[in-house]
């Protein structure tokens, strides 16, 4: 199934059908279990490719199914915990998930934030008489509720958020999504991009990743600063040199995003490894014709 990244994206779109499970999801590699990460990414791209009816819908089918009363999701029914993957889900919006579903799993986004911007962690810096730090005050996301914040979710929950605020511009997610976009800025690292967590650790600087600084200026959309001309500029290079699909397809959703592809960029050439790789390369290919479903 994993063919040339987007060579063909009629033919990549068929193979991606010929994989979903008959309960409606996807797996991570052909013939595995339904997880929620791959499931919701196939079906981003079947809805950017508008291919045949039926899966799309069966895909959404099994995606409701397994909401969990939370409002989350977790990454595969027989896990009990909603998690970031609940981002990923909610791209989809509310014309897949029905309206009240999708008020409930926009509220359970807004709810989460990480450990170290919690109020007992802030209530536990001002009793020791220290001042709060810059990642008390502007709260990004975690991977799983009561843990530390991280580059990945904070940005897909921000991509999540935007397109809850087209539907709804209220004034929550609007706070939510300027305290996002200050912890990815405050989180760059020193060359320009990020990687996954903090952009120092154990006293020395951290290298950024093509996969997350793709990501993290994708969900800075509409932001123009010199902190994002120069991921722009980086993620160029780290776009001529990536090694995987994954970096390739995200860095350019995100200079798409800035419109920063250069016009000479090579062709994709990495081969996903995973459907939801093969589902990501689809979803930049549509980007690339003008359609990036993340931003619509």
């Amino acid at each position: 199934m994993l063919h040339q990244a987007a060579k063909n994206p009629v033919r990549e779109m068929q193979n991606l059908v010929e994989c979903q499970n008959r309960d409606g999801g996807w797996p991570y590699r052909p013939g595995g279990p339904s997880w929620t990460e791959p499931a919701a990414y196939a079906l981003l791209a079947l809805r950017a490719h508008e291919p045949a009816a039926d899966p799309a819908e069966r895909a959404a089918g099994w995606l409701r199914a397994t909401q969990r009363s939370d409002g989350g999701w977790a990454p595969a029914p027989a896990v009990r915990q909603s998690t970031w993957v609940s981002a990923v889900v909610v791209l989809l919006g509310p014309a897949i998930l029905g309206e009240a579903s999708y008020r409930r799993a926009v509220a359970w986004l807004l709810d989460q934030t990480g450990e170290e911007s919690s109020f007992l962690t802030r209530l536990r810096t001002f009793l020791a008489g220290n001042q709060i730090p810059p990642e008390q005050r502007f709260p990004g996301w975690p991977w799983f509720p009561g843990a530390s914040a991280w580059v990945t979710p904070t940005a897909l929950s921000m991509l999540a958020l935007k397109k809850a605020f087209r539907v709804d511009p209220s004034a929550a997610i609007g706070r939510r999504l300027q305290m996002g976009a200050s912890f990815l800025i405050r989180h760059a690292c020193s060359d320009g991009g990020w990687n996954y967590g903090a952009p120092r650790a154990l006293g020395f600087e951290a290298r950024s990743y093509p996969e997350t600084t793709g990501i993290a200026l994708l969900a800075l959309h509409g932001i123009d600063s010199s902190e994002v001309r120069k991921a722009c500029e980086l993620a160029k290079v780290q776009l001529a040199s990536c090694q995987s699909s994954e970096a390739e397809s995200w860095l350019r959703l995100g200079l798409l995003a800035h419109r920063q592809l250069p016009p000479d960029a090579p062709r994709p050439v990495r081969t996903p490894r995973t459907i939801q790789n093969a589902a990501l390369a689809l979803l930049a290919s549509a980007a690339g014709q003008g359609h990036n479903i993340f931003l619509e």
